[in-house]
C-alpha cells in the first residue's frame, strides 16, 4: 500500500520523504524512473511504499505545479526576494527579472527587504515606491523587526528564500527555526559581495509548509517572452489606461497608456528604466529566436 509524502531532501539514490503524519521516511527511487528519465526533485509530492525490510520504495512522482532550475525544486507556492537595506547594495534589475520569472511559473512574488536596522535611507524609500504595488516585507534578522509578519507569510506553504550572497537568506532562516543552525556568509572586504554559503536544496518543514534556502546568484533567466505576457508581470500596467496601438512596448510609441504612470508616481522611475532593458533584451530576444 502507498502513503503520500513530500520530497524534502535527496542526497545521491536515497531520498528524505515527510508523510502525513509528521514522520521522515528513508526511500529509493524505483529502477523505472531513472529508464525513463524521471528524476525526483526536492518538492515534488511522491508515493512510497513501506518494505518490512530496508529502505522504503519512492513509487511516483505526481504531477507538478512548477518546477524552478536553479535550485532544483517543485511546487513552489512564494519566491521571497531578499535585497538588502544596507550591503551589498540591492541589485535591483535582479529582482525584477525575479519578479517576471515568479509570475511566470504562477509562483507569489513578495520582495524582502532585510538588514533594516541599519537601512540606508535611499535603498529604503527605493524599495517602498518600486515595489508599492506588491506584498512588501521589511525586515531584520538581528532585531527581530518584521519577523512575525514573514512567519505569518510562511504559514501552509512552501516558500524558496532567494537573492543575491550575503542579503541575510540563511539569517532569516534561522531566526525562524533555530535548529537549523545554517552558515552564514560574511561580505568580501574587496568586493562587497558575499560567500555562496548553501551547498545544495533541502526543505525544511515549518508552520504546516516548508522553507528554502537558495545558492546566492546574480543571474536569474527567464523564457523569451511575447510582450503581453511581459505586460502580465506589472502590476502597475494593469492601471493604464489603453494604449493606442496593439502590442505597444510603452517605450517611444504615441499615446501609450503606461507612460503617464510615471507622471502620477504610480509606476517609479528606476522600476521603469530596468522595464525598458527588459523589453528591449527581450525584443531582441524574439527578433533572433529562429536564427
Amino acid at each position: 500500500m502507498t502513503e503520500p509524502g513530500l520530497l524534502i531532501k535527496g542526497i545521491g539514490s536515497f531520498y528524505e520523504v515527510l508523510t502525513e503524519n509528521g514522520e521522515l521516511v528513508t526511500s529509493k527511487a524505483r529502477g523505472t524512473f531513472r529508464r525513463n528519465g524521471l528524476v525526483p526533485t526536492v518538492g515534488d509530492h511522491v508515493l512510497i511504499e513501506r518494505k518490512e525490510q530496508g529502505y522504503a520504495q519512492l513509487c511516483e512522482i505526481l504531477p507538478r505545479r512548477n518546477l524552478l532550475v536553479r535550485p532544483p525544486v517543485a511546487n513552489v507556492d512564494q519566491l521571497m526576494i531578499v535585497v538588502s537595506a544596507s550591503v551589498p547594495a540591492p541589485d535591483w534589475l535582479l529582482v525584477d527579472r525575479m519578479i517576471i520569472a515568479a509570475k511566470r511559473m504562477c509562483i507569489n512574488p513578495i520582495p524582502v527587504l532585510n538588514k533594516t536596522d541599519c537601512a540606508d535611507q535611499t535603498i529604503l524609500q527605493a524599495f517602498l515606491a518600486d515595489y508599492k504595488m506588491f506584498d512588501t516585507l521589511l525586515v531584520s534578522a538581528r532585531t527581530g523587526e518584521g519577523m512575525n509578519s514573514l512567519q505569518a507569510r510562511l504559514k501552509g506553504k512552501v516558500t524558496c528564500f532567494a537573492g543575491q550572497s550575503a542579503v541575510g537568506k540563511s539569517s532569516l532562516l534561522n531566526a525562524l527555526i533555530p535548529d537549523l543552525c545554517l552558515e552564514t556568509g560574511d561580505l568580501s572586504r574587496k568586493t562587497e559581495r558575499g560567500k555562496h554559503t548553501t551547498r545544495h536544496a533541502e526543505l525544511w518543514p515549518y508552520e504546516s509548509g516548508a522553507v528554502l534556502d537558495t545558492p546566492g546568484f546574480s543571474m536569474f533567466e527567464t523564457d523569451c517572452l511575447e510582450q503581453n505576457e511581459l505586460n502580465e508581470c506589472y502590476p502597475e500596467f494593469s492601471l493604464a489606461d489603453p494604449c493606442r496601438f496593439p502590442g505597444c512596448m510603452h517605450l517611444s510609441e504615441p499615446d501609450c497608456g503606461v507612460k503617464p504612470l510615471l507622471a502620477s508616481g504610480t509606476l517609479s522611475e528606476g522600476r521603469y528604466e530596468r522595464y525598458r532593458e527588459i523589453a528591449l533584451d527581450y525584443q531582441l530576444r524574439r527578433k533572433h529566436r529562429y536564427d
